[in-house]
């Protein structure tokens, strides 16, 4: 099976394709523009990189949340378009389940942590048995005392990866209790291949969607969308 990967969920833009075991493809970019301006251009290079004629895809996996509300609806749109303009169907994948996916075969607890602003992290909890990720805390949106106190309360080794170890690592260091560490540069952003992966798993399930059914996962609401419902609040409680 044949799997075009994106991921443009933070601060990375990503975009791969995987064959079965085989890995044909990958471009990630960790640098400043839009990925409005970075996804499909990088697409296009890859296609031409490896003479893929985009019609021989099986299936779309993409990044759908949580992360970046910008990235999330560029990348979605991109995979919509596509998923429509081939008649492919699309693999939805959670963005923190694939960065958990970086580290493969880990014998230590996996946290993800992406920075989501005002001390909160989406993040989760995994480990890896028998080849397989397994959850232990889905994917969710809470503040970084309340990963580290459910991490000391396991109380057992864990590895952070994530754009938000950066963000959050004094913290970690004052407060994790238990032996941790860190992934190094080449595993603790998000790629694309770590879409593709778990869209080859979850196509063996049967576990597709059509473009038209495809909607991003924000798990929480935007800044614009906190602030009306601040001010409606504040209306109703004044009224």
């Amino acid at each position: 099976m044949k799997i075009l990967a994106l991921d443009s969920s933070g601060l990375v833009a990503s975009v791969a394709l995987v064959e079965d075991d085989n890995m044909l493809g990958e471009y990630t970019v960790n640098y400043k523009k839009t990925h409005s301006q970075t996804l499909l251009p990088m697409l296009d290079e890859v296609a031409k990189m490896i003479d893929l004629d985009l019609n021989s895809i099986d299936a779309i996996a993409v990044a759908a949340g949580p992360g970046s509300f910008t990235g999330l609806r560029i990348g979605s749109a991109t995979a919509k378009g596509l998923g429509l303009a081939l008649d492919k169907p699309l693999i939805h994948i959670p963005t923190v389940d694939a960065l958990a996916c970086n580290l493969w075969g880990h014998q230590a607890l996996i946290c993800p942590l992406m920075d989501a602003r005002r001390r909160q992290t989406y993040t989760g909890i995994y480990k890896f048995k028998n080849g397989e990720l397994q959850t232990i805390q889905q994917q969710c949106a809470v503040g970084i005392s309340d990963i580290v106190a459910q991490i000391n309360e396991i109380g057992k080794p864990v590895t952070f990866l994530g754009d938000g170890v950066a963000v959050f690592r004094d913290y970690i260091e004052e407060n994790c209790q238990v032996q941790h560490d860190y992934a190094p540069a080449h595993m603790n952003k998000q790629r694309a291949g770590a879409v593709a992966w778990l869209g080859l798993q979850y196509a063996k399930e049967g576990r597709f969607e059509t473009a038209a059914e495809h909607c991003p996962d924000y798990l929480r609401l935007s800044q614009a969308e906190r602030e009306r419902q601040e001010m409606l609040e504040k209306q109703h409680t004044g009224a």
